[in-house]
């Protein structure tokens, strides 16, 4: 069996180990997973600056991964130089490393070869898994990202979500601009050019378009953008509010919060006209924030019907709502976990005199807190495989957006510095 190499020391360290003839190592649904201690060290023989970025860029994939502990390059007491792209496993054993990456990357004027290897140290010195990636030297952090993927998935399964972008408000001077950036903060471009105010921005399912609101017109209207920018559309110009848009999984229709009527209710919107669908909502009581579900059939929404705002569930066909949050007395911003199989739920909630994020399975009833003690901390969003959750924060770190593991365990960290509302997390990246 593939697994039982390794099945002694993921045991020992409480990591959950699946079946091997699928492939698997690492049991993504462990209670206690442990931390998979992985080896990342700068490539020799190749330029010292690229080989340096690649590592750093590596190192933080799959940092943020939830999965692996990356260890500290100080401890390697490998040769280097004399192992080039091979691996001598007793050296690596005996820094703790269960994993070890390698690679070599080739430039030529503006372009870049990147060969990458992967060894578990138990099976010796055969790499269980290369890949080889060609482009510009502008390519660098999307072919590192690929191979980071093709890493988690080796282990979990899973795809991972590096690669993937992230869409937030940037608020500077009295201006709120929708931008959009790489999940680790790199590369950011403003999605609205306008002056006006701006805001809630949220990815189409294959993130090739992004809707927000803005007063551009003095109306808060509903604006379709391509992921990359350009002119807006608008979409939904209705009297009163046109806002919180939530695509469809099929990308066909959008949830939003229409008050043409006077009160602001849950309307489900065509994606290419705007015309109204479907009528979610109809109550005396504020009902806002839609949140479509990943296998399209439900809606979570903020309503104070029942005296303070809390997270409701109803059919994406309209019907009867169910309150699904009884934490605390003001929870707000729910959004979906992608997750295969999973029917969770994460929000802002406040319960301590703080804004903090949790996360709320609406089948079992379990929360996770996912914040707690630092700072404010409001409008979660989940990664594309539900593994992680982006959020806006004002911590002691800095003000920023953060990236956080879904299930609650390690530290968030910062990927952009900056006064930012609105976060959403875009689709996988494209292979």
């Amino acid at each position: 069996m593939r697994a039982l190499a390794v099945l002694a020391v993921l045991v020992a360290s409480g990591m959950g180990v699946a079946a091997a003839d699928d492939g698997v190592i690492i049991d993504v649904t462990g209670a206690k997973r442990g931390k998979y201690p992985i080896a990342v060290p700068v490539a020799v023989g190749s330029d010292a600056a690229v080989a340096r970025e690649i590592a750093e860029i590596q190192s933080f994939d799959l940092g943020v991964a939830g999965y692996f502990k990356i260890l500290d390059p100080k401890s390697f007491l490998a040769d280097l130089e004399g192992e080039k792209l091979g691996l001598e496993p007793q050296k690596w054993k005996d820094v703790g490393a269960y994993g070890v990456i390698k690679y070599r990357v080739v430039t030529s004027g503006g372009n870049l070869e990147l060969e990458a290897r992967l060894y578990e140290v138990s099976k010796g010195t055969t790499a269980v898994l290369t890949k080889t990636y060609t482009g510009t030297k502008a390519d660098l952090r999307k072919l590192t990202h690929a191979w980071c993927n093709e890493v988690v998935k080796y282990y979990t399964g899973e795809a991972g979500f590096f690669g993937s972008k992230i869409a937030f408000v940037a608020k500077k001077k009295g201006a709120s601009t929708v931008m959009a950036a790489d999940f680790d903060g790199a590369n950011p471009y403003a999605i609205s050019r306008n002056t006006s105010t701006n805001m809630l921005p949220a990815w189409s399912p294959g993130g090739g378009q992004i809707a927000y609101t803005s007063y551009m017109r003095n109306n808060p209207d509903l604006y379709v953008s391509g992921g990359g920018g350009g002119r807006p559309k608008k979409l939904a110009g209705y009297k009163g509010m046109n806002t919180g848009a939530s695509w469809s999984p099929d990308g066909s229709k959008l949830a939003v919060t229409l008050s043409k009527d006077g009160n602001p209710e849950i309307y489900v919107i065509s994606a290419s006209d705007g015309a109204i669908v479907t009528r979610i909502t109809s109550n005396k009581a504020i009902d806002t924030s839609p949140a479509w579900s990943p296998d399209g059939g439900q809606i979570a929404f903020v309503s104070d019907r029942e005296g303070s705002p809390q997270i409701f569930v109803a059919s994406a066909g309209g019907g009867a709502a169910r309150r699904v949050s009884f934490n605390g007395s003001y929870n707000t911003t729910p959004t979906w976990s992608p997750a295969k199989g999973a029917s969770v739920i994460a929000y802002t909630t406040r319960d301590g005199g703080r804004y903090d994020i949790v996360t709320l399975d609406v089948a079992t009833k379990k929360m996770t807190r996912i914040t707690q003690g630092e700072g404010t901390n409001e409008e979660p969003s989940f990664s594309p495989n539900g593994r992680a959750i982006a959020f806006a924060s004002t911590r002691s770190g800095g003000s920023g957006v953060y990236i956080a593991n879904a299930d609650g365990t390690g530290t968030a960290v910062k990927v952009y510095s900056g006064s930012v509302t609105g976060v959403d997390w875009g689709p996988a990246p494209r292979p």
